[in-house]
């Protein structure tokens, strides 16, 4: 069966307040905005969008089923940085059995947004 063709990715967050959601991922996380794109931010090869839904009210009810994932080459000091604007984080560098850390932080919304840091090479 042939594979789907996709020619590019795109996460839409939906909130009551997406400004508010776009704000905090490009001026907190320092995610690259998408131009021409309303509020949306680049995060690897990918593009996560915010938005409104006439059925969002509130915050994330289960912020644990979607999880964010922002791979970064040092947790450590993107961490630093995250926190020195007074971001908290739930989890810090967390080290999982498959070789990741991963430090999590909560949303404006309160969906789970996590580093992790991974380097295969270095794992034996």
């Amino acid at each position: 069966m042939p594979a789907i063709r996709v020619s590019q990715f795109l996460l839409n967050l939906t909130s009551e307040r997406p400004a508010r959601l776009f704000r905090f991922y490009r001026d907190t996380l320092g995610l690259e905005e998408e131009e021409f794109m309303g509020h949306a931010v680049k995060a690897g090869g990918a593009t996560l969008m915010f938005d409104s839904h006439s059925q969002v009210r509130g915050g994330a009810r289960e912020p644990q089923r979607y999880l964010i994932n922002l791979v970064v080459d040092d947790l450590s000091a993107e961490q630093a940085r995250i926190e020195a604007l007074g971001v908290s984080f739930i989890r810090r560098k967390g080290h999982e059995p498959w070789g990741a850390r991963v430090s999590t932080l909560l949303d404006p919304d309160g969906n789970y947004v996590q580093l992790v840091e991974y380097h295969p090479e270095g794992m034996a």
